[in-house]
């Protein structure tokens, strides 16, 4: 993709009955970012993703996404340039669908096998992808019988089988063992060194699910952005501490990060 903003969000909030849960906040990611959203229970992570990706209008602001401001666009149009992987999708997934299939229907915006026609070129694909994040010899089974981390990663192939422009992943190492999670985030670290890749949102709890290559952080303390730049700067034991109301220290180590509380 070329460079450029592929999503801003100007003044955005949400309000709930009398009560604001989100913002005001302003923020911008341009084309090869990776960013990460962190934040404790409650901060408004799902409500911001929710927004990114078009599911919610926020109650005031502006939010343009790959150069479309929402409210003044044909959504079905944008969310087929918008890779969603989590909750939102995972929990409407046919059991008794074939894994390719998972993949495959991606391609028409849809859940689930029907009279889609698909060619070469897209049985191709998703095959890759399926390659891609270690699950092609499970191309044939059916998505029910699979593991969670199997799931995780057939979700991530869905995902990006309809090339998207912007990625979002919602917390894709949840419920994952140490062995799960890593092979997972090694994956998909491989994959973002592609200079093709979309851009990436990534919505986690936990600093040690954020993979090799993030290049920025946001970081959500009741409902407001309490700081966010590059990653580095970002994800340090004294912002890290103040978000979460704990003493926390940070380490990195090879571009992972690490967390532990010190008193």
């Amino acid at each position: 993709m070329a460079s450029g903003s592929v999503l801003d969000v100007n003044d955005v909030s949400v309000r709930r009955a009398e009560k604001i849960i989100l913002g005001p906040i302003n923020f911008s990611i341009n084309a090869g970012e990776r960013w990460v959203i962190l934040g404790p229970n409650g901060a408004g992570k799902s409500t911001l993703l929710l927004i990114l990706a078009t599911k919610i209008f926020p109650t005031t602001g502006v939010v343009t996404v790959l150069d479309r401001q929402m409210g003044r666009v044909d959504l079905f149009e944008l969310r087929t340039r918008i890779g969603l992987c989590g909750g939102l999708v995972a929990e409407d997934i046919p059991g008794d669908e074939r894994v390719k299939d998972v993949v495959l229907t991606a391609a028409y915006a849809i859940l689930g096998r029907w009279n889609e026609v698909y060619d070469l070129w897209d049985e191709s694909r998703a095959m890759a992808l399926l390659t891609t994040f270690g699950v092609r010899e499970l191309s044939e089974r059916l998505y029910e019988t699979l593991s969670e981390g199997e799931r995780k990663r057939v979700q991530i192939a869905r995902a990006l089988m309809a090339d998207p422009e912007l990625l979002l992943l919602d917390e894709p190492a949840a419920g994952l063992d140490v062995g799960g999670r890593e092979d997972l985030l090694a994956r998909f670290a491989q994959f973002s060194l592609d200079p093709t890749a979309p851009a990436t949102v990534l919505v986690t709890h936990h600093i040690e699910e954020i993979p090799v290559g993030t290049t920025h952080a946001l970081l959500l303390k009741n409902g407001v952005i309490a700081v966010s730049g590059p990653v580095d700067q970002v994800i340090t034991s004294e912002h890290i501490s103040a978000i979460f109301d704990t003493p926390i220290e940070v380490s990195s180590v090879s571009g992972r990060f690490s967390a532990r509380a010190w008193m």
